[in-house]
């Protein structure tokens, strides 16, 4: 089965996101539990968990199929001992935020170096950063989002992404996130159905497609190799609706969550249901 939805508003409280996912036709979503762009929010409170699962419940959303994003400040990779403890401490929260809201995923970014120390030491911390959250939690799966390779950001090759798996102490608690958008930005070929396959069998070699837990479909404004992240409405970008129907038609990229982050919300409907159409 394919799940389909995108990254919704959870304005007003977590338990709205279910609502407006439901309105566009998901079948699974994505949200923030919390501000992404604040470092400290309240607690959520019992009514609104409560009444997140409920909704959940109500309009058919499993919980382990909804793709939960952590916060844009969030730097496991820092390279300054402040930074780092400020952003483990924030991705703990987000972790325990999970655990109460009955969620198994947490989508993240993993790091960024600032130029101020090597790949592979900023790949190490993050790697420290999961195990230590993960140690103080249950049942939440880390998932980690490739990226486009903008500026100092770390995980753009699948060869990072292993490094740091290779170093989680618990790896049935460790998972990838692939994004079409920031693939293609970072030099892997998603613009045939071809190039698509080829792309998958070298993730499936490097990483393994065990640990492929969701994928963010998000077609591209910057061509092949960019390096720029810059996401683009589905068929209409670099990327191109035959590669979209490989992925929709390909039982490999079943029962996990794979989220629209297209910038042009009211489409959203529209994209969901000529992907569904795509199988």
């Amino acid at each position: 089965m394919k799940y389909i939805g995108a990254h919704v508003s959870a304005s007003g409280g977590v338990e709205n996101a279910p609502l407006n996912a439901s309105k566009i036709g998901a079948n699974t979503f994505a949200l923030f539990t919390k501000n992404q762009r604040q470092w400290v929010a309240p607690p959520l409170t019992e009514k609104s968990i409560e009444k997140f699962k409920e909704n959940c419940s109500n309009f058919g959303f499993s919980l382990d199929k909804i793709l939960p994003h952590d916060s844009y400040l969030i730097n496991l990779g820092h390279p300054q001992s402040e930074g780092l403890e400020k952003s483990r401490n924030a991705f703990l929260d987000e972790m325990r935020r999970c655990e109460q809201l009955g969620l198994k995923l947490l989508n993240f970014h993993p790091g960024s170096s600032l130029k101020e120390i090597t790949t592979e030491e900023c790949l190490k911390r993050i790697a420290e950063s999961i195990n230590w959250a993960l140690s103080q939690t249950k049942g939440v799966t880390a998932v980690i989002e490739n990226t486009a390779g903008q500026g100092s950001n770390v995980g753009n090759r699948f060869e990072e992404i292993r490094y740091i798996i290779d170093r989680i102490e618990d790896k049935s608690r460790v998972g990838v996130c692939i994004d079409t958008c920031h693939s293609l930005a970072a030099g892997y070929d998603l613009q045939t159905p071809e190039a698509c396959k080829k792309t998958f069998e070298e993730f499936d070699k490097v990483i393994g497609l065990d640990y492929l837990r969701a994928m963010h479909i998000n077609d591209s404004k910057k061509g092949l190799g960019s390096k720029v992240d810059r996401h683009e409405n589905i068929g209409i970008g670099t990327i191109g609706e035959d590669s979209f129907q490989w992925i929709m038609s390909n039982s490999i990229f079943d029962e996990i969550p794979l989220i629209l982050e297209t910038p042009d919300e009211t489409l959203w409907g529209e994209e969901i249901a000529r992907l569904k159409s795509y199988f």
